[in-house]
């Protein structure tokens, strides 16, 4: 989650289970720093850095948390507008995995077309390919489900086709306090990309929920970040 999930964080959760620890989110080109500015202008946590800054300092994150945790993947979940920016962060050194955010909700950020708006770009499976062919980590793209005006199993489809490695989901349903298992399900029973669900991993009893669509593995932030996880992820 953008301005919390950095090295120092990371560092500290990654003993009670963690294999993959993702840093960001990072927005890496013009359009995306000026909505992250935007952003904190109103209040909202955000990380905040300029061009010359960035990419050095997500080699030192990755660097900072591979001295601690050599075995754990680093991913880094980042923005732009383009794939370039995301290409230069994908080699970094060291970092395992880059994560094209298709996700993100924020009014500023829809505004120039990333976040979960990137999920209406008629060159989505261009953008992510460019990226898979040149790049040295492995590649996720996050998605939100259920997005008005997007089909979620087609643009899973469309994600694999692009030769991503992972398709990573936040099975959010509107107007309802809980996953869309049943949507995780169809897209592991029809997927041969790696799925990693995320939403409600909040409980010992949605762990297994989660578990049991089929996904590769799961994700967790806001329960980790809010201090209301009460259970060993490692059981699992």
């Amino acid at each position: 989650m953008a301005g919390i999930t950095n090295a120092d964080f990371l560092n500290k959760v990654i003993p009670y289970g963690f294999n993959v620890a993702t840093l960001g989110g990072y927005s890496l080109d013009d359009p995306t720093i000026d909505a992250s500015k935007k952003i904190i202008e109103r209040g909202r946590k955000e990380f905040d850095f300029p061009l010359d800054m960035i990419f050095s300092h997500i080699g030192n994150e990755v660097s900072s948390i591979k001295k601690v945790h050599p075995n754990v993947k680093v991913s880094a979940n980042v923005r732009a507008t383009t794939p370039q920016p995301i290409i230069e962060a994908g080699n970094i050194k060291n970092l395992d995995i880059v994560e094209i955010n298709c996700h993100c909700r924020q009014d500023e950020i829809l505004a120039i077309g990333c976040g979960q708006n990137m999920l209406n770009r008629p060159d989505l499976s261009d953008f992510i390919s460019e990226i898979v062919d040149n790049v040295k980590s492995e590649v996720s793209v996050k998605i939100r489900a259920n997005v008005d005006g997007t089909d979620t199993f087609r643009i899973a489809s469309l994600v694999e086709d692009a030769g991503a490695d992972y398709l990573h989901i936040d099975a959010m349903k509107k107007g309802v306090f809980d996953a869309d298992w049943e949507l995780l399900e169809k897209i592991c029973s029809n997927a041969n990309i790696k799925v990693i669900g995320n939403n409600s991993v909040n409980s010992e009893e949605n762990v297994k929920k989660m578990i049991s669509t089929g996904v590769y593995g799961f994700s967790i932030a806001r329960s980790v970040i809010s201090g209301n996880l009460d259970f060993n992820i490692s059981n699992f």
